[in-house]
Protein backbone atom coordinates (compact mmCIF):
# COMPACT_ATOMS: atom_id res chain seq x y z
CA UNK A 1 0.00 0.00 0.00
CA UNK A 2 1.23 3.51 -1.25
CA UNK A 3 2.03 5.91 1.97
CA UNK A 4 -0.41 8.27 2.49
CA UNK A 5 1.58 11.80 1.75
CA UNK A 6 -1.83 14.03 2.08
CA UNK A 7 -4.31 14.27 4.99
CA UNK A 8 -7.19 12.46 5.13
CA UNK A 9 -9.82 14.52 6.09
CA UNK A 10 -12.23 16.49 3.72
CA UNK A 11 -13.44 19.59 4.13
CA UNK A 12 -14.87 20.13 0.56
CA UNK A 13 -18.00 18.02 0.38
CA UNK A 14 -19.63 16.57 -2.65
CA UNK A 15 -22.39 18.50 -4.53
CA UNK A 16 -20.51 21.55 -5.30
CA UNK A 17 -21.19 23.28 -8.71
CA UNK A 18 -17.68 23.50 -9.57
CA UNK A 19 -17.42 22.72 -13.67
CA UNK A 20 -15.60 19.03 -14.35
CA UNK A 21 -11.69 19.77 -13.81
CA UNK A 22 -12.17 22.96 -11.83
CA UNK A 23 -8.52 23.75 -10.90
CA UNK A 24 -10.22 26.52 -8.29
CA UNK A 25 -12.15 23.72 -6.90
CA UNK A 26 -8.78 21.54 -6.29
CA UNK A 27 -7.18 24.30 -4.91
CA UNK A 28 -9.94 24.58 -1.97
CA UNK A 29 -10.01 21.04 -1.11
CA UNK A 30 -5.95 20.61 -1.00
CA UNK A 31 -5.73 24.42 0.99
CA UNK A 32 -8.91 23.01 3.81
CA UNK A 33 -6.90 20.01 4.04
CA UNK A 34 -3.99 21.62 5.31
CA UNK A 35 -5.71 23.98 7.50
CA UNK A 36 -8.44 21.88 9.36
CA UNK A 37 -11.73 22.47 10.52
CA UNK A 38 -10.43 25.60 12.87
CA UNK A 39 -10.71 27.82 9.74
CA UNK A 40 -12.79 31.04 8.72
CA UNK A 41 -13.20 31.66 4.87
CA UNK A 42 -14.22 34.47 2.94
CA UNK A 43 -14.89 35.12 0.03
CA UNK A 44 -15.99 37.39 -2.76
CA UNK A 45 -17.74 37.63 -5.63
CA UNK A 46 -16.14 34.93 -7.89
CA UNK A 47 -16.60 31.31 -9.30
CA UNK A 48 -16.37 30.19 -5.78
CA UNK A 49 -19.55 31.89 -4.05
CA UNK A 50 -21.26 29.82 -6.84
CA UNK A 51 -19.46 26.35 -6.27
CA UNK A 52 -20.11 26.17 -2.68
CA UNK A 53 -22.39 28.47 -1.23
CA UNK A 54 -25.89 29.08 -3.21
CA UNK A 55 -28.15 29.55 -0.11
CA UNK A 56 -28.93 27.72 2.34
CA UNK A 57 -26.28 25.38 1.29
CA UNK A 58 -22.87 25.08 1.63
CA UNK A 59 -20.21 22.82 -0.03
CA UNK A 60 -17.45 23.08 3.15
CA UNK A 61 -16.78 21.64 6.44
CA UNK A 62 -15.77 25.50 7.77
CA UNK A 63 -17.16 28.92 8.18
CA UNK A 64 -17.45 30.60 5.29
CA UNK A 65 -18.46 34.57 4.54
CA UNK A 66 -19.32 36.12 1.39
CA UNK A 67 -18.13 39.54 0.93
CA UNK A 68 -18.03 42.64 -1.71
CA UNK A 69 -15.63 41.72 -4.72
CA UNK A 70 -13.39 44.72 -4.19
CA UNK A 71 -13.27 44.49 0.18
CA UNK A 72 -11.83 40.62 0.27
CA UNK A 73 -8.77 42.23 2.78
CA UNK A 74 -10.56 44.06 4.52
CA UNK A 75 -12.80 41.12 5.27
CA UNK A 76 -10.54 39.37 6.48
CA UNK A 77 -9.28 41.89 8.47
CA UNK A 78 -12.03 42.60 10.66
CA UNK A 79 -13.02 38.33 10.84
CA UNK A 80 -9.59 38.35 12.60
CA UNK A 81 -10.07 41.28 14.88
CA UNK A 82 -13.38 39.92 15.82
CA UNK A 83 -12.06 36.41 16.61
CA UNK A 84 -8.87 37.98 18.71
CA UNK A 85 -11.45 40.07 20.45
CA UNK A 86 -13.24 37.04 21.80
CA UNK A 87 -9.97 34.80 22.23
CA UNK A 88 -10.35 32.65 19.41
CA UNK A 89 -6.46 32.76 18.38
CA UNK A 90 -6.54 28.98 17.25
CA UNK A 91 -8.76 30.02 14.22
CA UNK A 92 -7.10 30.55 10.59
CA UNK A 93 -8.69 33.19 8.92
CA UNK A 94 -8.29 32.96 5.71
CA UNK A 95 -9.32 35.41 2.19
CA UNK A 96 -9.58 32.89 -0.88
CA UNK A 97 -10.49 35.55 -3.98
CA UNK A 98 -9.87 34.56 -7.65
CA UNK A 99 -7.45 37.15 -9.97
CA UNK A 100 -9.88 39.00 -11.24
CA UNK A 101 -11.09 40.38 -7.31
CA UNK A 102 -7.41 40.50 -6.19
CA UNK A 103 -5.25 41.52 -9.02
CA UNK A 104 -7.59 44.38 -10.35
CA UNK A 105 -10.54 45.08 -8.29
CA UNK A 106 -9.57 43.99 -4.39
CA UNK A 107 -6.06 45.21 -4.75
CA UNK A 108 -6.57 48.25 -2.62
CA UNK A 109 -7.94 46.30 0.55
CA UNK A 110 -5.28 43.31 -0.49
CA UNK A 111 -2.62 46.04 0.03
CA UNK A 112 -3.96 47.19 3.07
CA UNK A 113 -4.50 44.24 4.60
CA UNK A 114 0.04 43.47 4.43
CA UNK A 115 0.25 47.13 5.18
CA UNK A 116 -1.74 46.20 8.22
CA UNK A 117 -0.12 43.42 8.95
CA UNK A 118 -3.22 41.04 9.58
CA UNK A 119 -2.40 37.86 10.55
CA UNK A 120 -4.09 36.20 8.26
CA UNK A 121 -3.86 34.13 4.68
CA UNK A 122 -4.72 36.14 1.39
CA UNK A 123 -5.49 33.36 -1.40
CA UNK A 124 -5.59 34.25 -5.08
CA UNK A 125 -6.45 31.24 -7.00
CA UNK A 126 -5.50 32.67 -10.73
CA UNK A 127 -7.15 30.93 -13.31
CA UNK A 128 -6.62 34.35 -15.30
CA UNK A 129 -10.00 35.32 -16.12
CA UNK A 130 -13.39 36.82 -15.26
CA UNK A 131 -14.75 33.20 -15.62
CA UNK A 132 -17.72 33.53 -13.25
CA UNK A 133 -19.18 36.35 -15.42
CA UNK A 134 -18.15 35.01 -18.95
CA UNK A 135 -14.30 34.75 -19.56
CA UNK A 136 -13.29 38.21 -19.96
CA UNK A 137 -9.69 39.58 -19.16
CA UNK A 138 -8.22 40.39 -16.13
CA UNK A 139 -4.82 41.77 -15.59
CA UNK A 140 -3.78 37.98 -14.86
CA UNK A 141 -4.75 36.85 -18.34
CA UNK A 142 -1.81 36.20 -20.12
CA UNK A 143 -0.57 37.79 -22.95
CA UNK A 144 -2.18 36.45 -26.38
CA UNK A 145 -4.43 34.70 -24.60
CA UNK A 146 -8.10 34.70 -26.15
CA UNK A 147 -10.94 36.14 -24.10
CA UNK A 148 -14.58 37.27 -24.69
CA UNK A 149 -13.30 41.09 -23.68
CA UNK A 150 -9.41 39.94 -25.91
CA UNK A 151 -10.93 38.61 -29.19
CA UNK A 152 -9.04 37.40 -31.83
CA UNK A 153 -11.11 37.68 -34.91
CA UNK A 154 -10.79 40.52 -38.06
CA UNK A 155 -7.56 42.19 -36.66
CA UNK A 156 -7.89 41.34 -32.98
CA UNK A 157 -5.07 39.20 -31.77
CA UNK A 158 -5.70 38.06 -28.16
CA UNK A 159 -4.59 40.37 -25.02
CA UNK A 160 -1.69 42.47 -25.20
CA UNK A 161 -0.61 43.51 -22.65
CA UNK A 162 1.48 41.23 -20.24
CA UNK A 163 0.64 39.25 -17.33
CA UNK A 164 0.60 41.32 -13.75
CA UNK A 165 3.36 40.39 -11.51
CA UNK A 166 1.06 39.74 -8.46
CA UNK A 167 3.85 37.89 -6.28
CA UNK A 168 6.34 40.85 -6.71
CA UNK A 169 3.61 43.27 -5.71
CA UNK A 170 2.74 41.38 -2.75
CA UNK A 171 6.61 40.68 -2.00
CA UNK A 172 7.11 45.14 -1.89
CA UNK A 173 4.55 44.73 1.02
CA UNK A 174 7.39 42.43 2.98
CA UNK A 175 4.74 39.55 4.40
CA UNK A 176 5.61 36.61 6.51
CA UNK A 177 5.67 34.19 3.83
CA UNK A 178 4.35 34.11 0.45
CA UNK A 179 4.34 31.12 -2.32
CA UNK A 180 3.25 30.08 -5.47
CA UNK A 181 1.37 26.70 -5.34
CA UNK A 182 -0.32 24.52 -7.91
CA UNK A 183 -2.61 21.79 -7.45
CA UNK A 184 -0.65 19.46 -9.61
CA UNK A 185 2.08 19.24 -7.39
CA UNK A 186 -0.03 18.44 -3.94
CA UNK A 187 2.68 17.50 -1.68
CA UNK A 188 4.96 20.77 -2.66
CA UNK A 189 0.91 22.61 -2.10
CA UNK A 190 0.16 20.88 1.24
CA UNK A 191 3.80 21.24 3.04
CA UNK A 192 3.30 24.97 1.96
CA UNK A 193 -0.16 25.35 3.57
CA UNK A 194 0.80 23.64 6.52
CA UNK A 195 4.37 25.73 7.02
CA UNK A 196 1.88 29.06 6.51
CA UNK A 197 -0.40 27.61 9.00
CA UNK A 198 1.93 27.89 11.97
CA UNK A 199 3.56 31.53 10.83
CA UNK A 200 2.16 34.85 12.52
CA UNK A 201 1.47 37.72 9.98
CA UNK A 202 0.08 38.37 6.84
CA UNK A 203 1.02 35.38 4.48
CA UNK A 204 -0.15 35.01 0.61
CA UNK A 205 -1.15 32.67 -1.91
CA UNK A 206 -0.77 32.36 -5.44
CA UNK A 207 -2.94 29.38 -6.40
CA UNK A 208 -2.30 28.23 -10.48
CA UNK A 209 -5.97 27.10 -11.13
CA UNK A 210 -6.54 25.81 -14.77
CA UNK A 211 -10.21 26.94 -16.05
CA UNK A 212 -10.85 23.90 -18.57
CA UNK A 213 -14.13 26.43 -20.50
CA UNK A 214 -12.09 29.25 -20.46
CA UNK A 215 -8.94 27.95 -21.21
CA UNK A 216 -10.56 25.40 -23.54
CA UNK A 217 -9.11 22.25 -23.20
CA UNK A 218 -10.53 18.78 -22.50
CA UNK A 219 -11.35 18.78 -18.75
CA UNK A 220 -9.54 15.24 -18.32
CA UNK A 221 -6.38 17.61 -18.82
CA UNK A 222 -5.98 19.51 -15.98
CA UNK A 223 -3.92 18.13 -13.77
CA UNK A 224 -1.47 17.62 -17.06
CA UNK A 225 -2.26 21.58 -17.98
CA UNK A 226 -0.47 22.50 -14.34
CA UNK A 227 2.30 19.74 -14.46
CA UNK A 228 3.51 21.73 -17.93
CA UNK A 229 2.99 24.84 -16.13
CA UNK A 230 5.39 24.36 -13.97
CA UNK A 231 7.75 22.35 -15.87
CA UNK A 232 7.86 24.72 -18.44
CA UNK A 233 8.58 27.66 -16.33
CA UNK A 234 5.49 29.13 -17.06
CA UNK A 235 4.20 29.03 -13.32
CA UNK A 236 7.65 28.47 -11.03
CA UNK A 237 7.13 26.88 -7.82
CA UNK A 238 8.62 29.00 -5.56
CA UNK A 239 8.53 30.82 -1.59
CA UNK A 240 9.69 33.58 -0.19
CA UNK A 241 10.10 34.11 3.67
CA UNK A 242 12.04 36.69 5.80
CA UNK A 243 12.64 37.95 2.20
CA UNK A 244 14.35 34.90 0.87
CA UNK A 245 13.15 33.19 -2.12
CA UNK A 246 13.45 29.35 -2.22
CA UNK A 247 12.55 27.52 -5.43
CA UNK A 248 10.24 24.50 -4.13
CA UNK A 249 10.43 22.29 -7.62
CA UNK A 250 13.72 22.65 -10.28
CA UNK A 251 12.36 19.60 -12.48
CA UNK A 252 16.13 19.69 -14.84
CA UNK A 253 15.93 21.06 -18.12
CA UNK A 254 12.67 23.18 -18.85
CA UNK A 255 10.21 21.79 -21.52
CA UNK A 256 9.23 23.51 -24.11
CA UNK A 257 6.81 26.65 -23.30
CA UNK A 258 4.79 25.67 -26.91
CA UNK A 259 4.24 22.25 -25.56
CA UNK A 260 1.93 24.15 -22.25
CA UNK A 261 0.24 26.68 -24.98
CA UNK A 262 -0.75 23.92 -27.54
CA UNK A 263 -2.72 22.03 -25.63
CA UNK A 264 -5.27 24.89 -25.01
CA UNK A 265 -7.53 26.53 -26.89
CA UNK A 266 -7.34 29.95 -26.16
CA UNK A 267 -3.90 30.14 -27.71
CA UNK A 268 -4.29 27.99 -30.76
CA UNK A 269 -3.72 31.80 -32.50
CA UNK A 270 -0.75 32.01 -32.03
CA UNK A 271 2.28 32.64 -34.76
CA UNK A 272 5.89 30.63 -34.17
CA UNK A 273 6.80 34.18 -33.11
CA UNK A 274 5.02 34.63 -30.79
CA UNK A 275 5.96 31.52 -29.20
CA UNK A 276 9.47 32.05 -29.33
CA UNK A 277 8.80 35.30 -27.82
CA UNK A 278 6.79 33.91 -24.96
CA UNK A 279 9.28 30.98 -24.41
CA UNK A 280 12.03 34.23 -24.31
CA UNK A 281 9.91 35.70 -21.88
CA UNK A 282 9.75 32.66 -19.73
CA UNK A 283 13.66 31.90 -19.73
CA UNK A 284 14.15 35.53 -18.65
CA UNK A 285 11.88 35.34 -15.91
CA UNK A 286 13.26 31.62 -15.20
CA UNK A 287 16.68 33.35 -14.76
CA UNK A 288 15.68 35.85 -13.07
CA UNK A 289 14.39 33.82 -10.44
CA UNK A 290 17.66 31.32 -10.32
CA UNK A 291 19.82 34.80 -9.62
CA UNK A 292 17.08 36.15 -6.48
CA UNK A 293 17.83 32.73 -5.31
CA UNK A 294 21.58 32.33 -5.27
CA UNK A 295 21.45 35.40 -3.68
CA UNK A 296 19.20 34.20 -0.53
CA UNK A 297 21.64 31.78 -0.37
CA UNK A 298 24.30 33.87 -0.40
CA UNK A 299 22.21 36.56 2.58
CA UNK A 300 21.42 33.70 4.27
CA UNK A 301 22.92 33.29 7.99
CA UNK A 302 24.85 30.44 9.31
CA UNK A 303 22.24 28.29 10.80
CA UNK A 304 23.87 28.39 14.38
CA UNK A 305 23.79 31.91 14.13
CA UNK A 306 20.33 32.39 13.60
CA UNK A 307 18.47 33.01 17.18
CA UNK A 308 15.30 35.08 15.88
CA UNK A 309 13.19 35.52 13.08
CA UNK A 310 14.80 38.14 10.78
CA UNK A 311 13.36 41.24 9.89
CA UNK A 312 12.11 41.31 5.41
CA UNK A 313 14.88 42.54 3.64
CA UNK A 314 14.57 46.00 2.09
Amino acid sequence: MAKLTLPAQELMYSGHSACPGCGAALAMRLLLKGLGPRTVVSVPACCWTVIATPYPTTALGVSMMDNPIEATGASISGIRAALDAMGQKDVTVVGFAGDGGTADIGIQALSGMLERRTNAIYVMYDNEAYMNTGVQRSGETPEGAWTTTTPVEGHERGKVEPKKDMMAIVLAHHPTYAATLNPSFPEDFERKVEKAKGMVGPRFFHIFAPCSPGWRFDSQKTIAIGRLATDTGVFPLYEVEDGRLHITRKAGTLKPVEEYIRAQGRFRHLTPQNIATAQEQVHEHWEKLLALERESLLAAPPKSAVTAPSAPSA
